[in-house]
């Protein structure tokens, strides 16, 4: 009797403490425009897209075109995150600077706005789409390259974001992305 109790209860994972994998491309037909990168979920939904402005301005949008994020470079390897549209020059939500900017290695290091003790690095290769987002000693996201078996040669127009359970949002991880992408600038 007791066995029949445990059968019929089931185990449901808090989806929350679940890491979400994002597929990255610049080939999603009917959805971007030359240029876009778009990130979908693993249902091929699109989530959010990335579009190139200027050589130094890059805007992070929902799927229906609205600005999360503006991300400008200054200078000499600062970024900043901005709410919305940066021409409307909303809150500055993060500050990205390269502190190492080595032909494999690239280091950001990523300071909240305000009184905020939160901090984080970002170290990997853009060359290779692969980095790791640190805060302190654990994991807050990691993107790798996609590949397949036998595949000698991997492609480098798609890649995998893996965002685990935490406190940031999900936009910003996909933000931060972006930076270190252009991060050797």
């Amino acid at each position: 009797m007791a066995e029949e109790e445990d059968l019929e209860t089931s185990y449901h994972p808090d989806p929350e403490r679940i890491p979400i994998d994002l597929f990255a491309s610049r080939k999603l037909p009917g959805l971007l425009s030359p240029g876009d990168l778009g990130f979908a979920d693993s249902s091929d939904n699109l989530l959010f897209i990335l579009r190139k402005s200027s050589s130094s301005l890059r805007f992070l949008l929902d799927p229906s075109g609205v600005p999360l994020f503006s991300i400008s470079r200054l200078h000499n390897g600062v970024w900043e995150i901005h709410k919305g549209d940066v021409g409307k020059r909303k809150e500055l939500v993060l500050t990205v600077k390269r502190t190492s900017n080595r032909f494999s290695k690239t280091e950001l290091d990523v300071s909240f706005a305000g009184e905020s003790e939160q901090h984080l690095v970002i170290k990997g290769c853009p060359f290779q789409k692969s980095c790791t987002i640190y805060s302190q000693d654990s994991i807050v996201a990691q993107t790798s390259l996609m590949y397949k078996l036998r595949q000698i040669y991997v492609g480098r127009s798609k890649f995998r974001l893996t965002i685990f359970p935490g406190s940031i949002d999900r936009s910003l991880v996909v933000a931060m992305v972006a930076v270190f992408l252009r991060g050797r600038d």
